[in-house]
């Protein structure tokens, strides 16, 4: 598909690390499945993919995190 950002660039299927902020907790999930832009480097998630790093953060807070790193593993 073409960015919507750059509306250059063609994204292409890559891994990214994705930064949660939520009500004090930050949750870094790393190597997500992602389409990545090939020139702007803006990255789309699917929904699925969406959910589940929805989930874990809400874990996280709900745990008392303030920082976690996780590696993506869906």
């Amino acid at each position: 598909m073409h960015c919507i950002i750059c509306k250059h660039g063609q994204t292409n299927p890559g891994k990214v690390t994705v930064t949660l902020e939520r009500a004090g907790s930050i949750i870094i999930l790393k190597e997500v499945t992602a389409e990545v832009c090939e020139n702007c480097g803006e990255y789309y998630l699917s929904a699925e993919v969406t959910a589940y790093l929805l989930q874990r953060a809400e874990t996280a807070d709900q745990n008392g995190a303030e920082v976690e790193i996780l590696r993506y593993a869906a």
